[in-house]
């Protein structure tokens, strides 16, 4: 999987992520989109306005500081900066954290291919870490990109890496694709 040859200096990936970020505070928010919002739009115009502020974005975003930077059609870029709160008692940064970044990447790199009404969940989920990242590391991407998908069966692939072009894991989803339900259920 190549890795974008745009914005790979340090000083490059933190102006992006400060004029996301800015965009994202003027927004809606953290939360959860409404079935009105997403009604008749594909999973790439979905992504877009999650980028753009227009729809929320999803919590654990903030929690685990990590944001959404860049979505075109089969891939999403997600860029975090581990910190002190997301270290194990072994002083290196907790697995769950390196998961959930890449966990994001695939999701949301699967969501764009999806057509109005379709969606899809995490059937399996597969992350290799290769190596150990600090805070001492500011920001690393999570690179996602759909490898397959079909009308029933979504796969992808991402990698977790920093400016330097240092690969810190690997990871690969399988996601079903399915009918989105037209109404809530009582």
């Amino acid at each position: 999987m190549p890795t974008p040859s745009h914005d790979n200096t340090p000083d490059e990936w933190l102006a992006q992520e400060r004029t996301v970020r800015e965009r994202l505070d003027k927004g809606a928010g953290p939360g959860v989109a409404t079935r009105e919002q997403v009604a008749g739009k594909t999973g790439l115009q979905v992504m877009q306005g999650l980028l753009s502020g227009e729809l929320p974005y999803a919590s654990i975003a903030k929690t685990l500081d990590f944001v959404l930077i860049d979505v075109s059609a089969g891939q999403a870029i997600f860029q975090g900066a581990p910190g002190l709160n997301h270290m194990n008692p072994l002083g290196t940064v907790h697995g769950g954290w390196f998961a959930t970044l890449l966990d994001s990447a695939l999701g949301c790199a699967v969501h764009t291919m999806m057509p109005p009404g379709r969606g899809y969940t995490t059937a399996d989920l597969s992350v290799k870490l290769v190596k150990a990242l600090t805070p001492k590391v500011q920001r690393v991407r999570a690179i996602g990109q759909v490898v397959h998908c079909g009308r029933q069966l979504a796969t992808a692939e991402a990698r977790l890496v920093g400016p330097d072009g240092t690969l810190y894991a690997h990871a690969s989803t399988a996601c079903l694709v399915f009918e989105m339900p037209t109404q809530s259920k009582p």
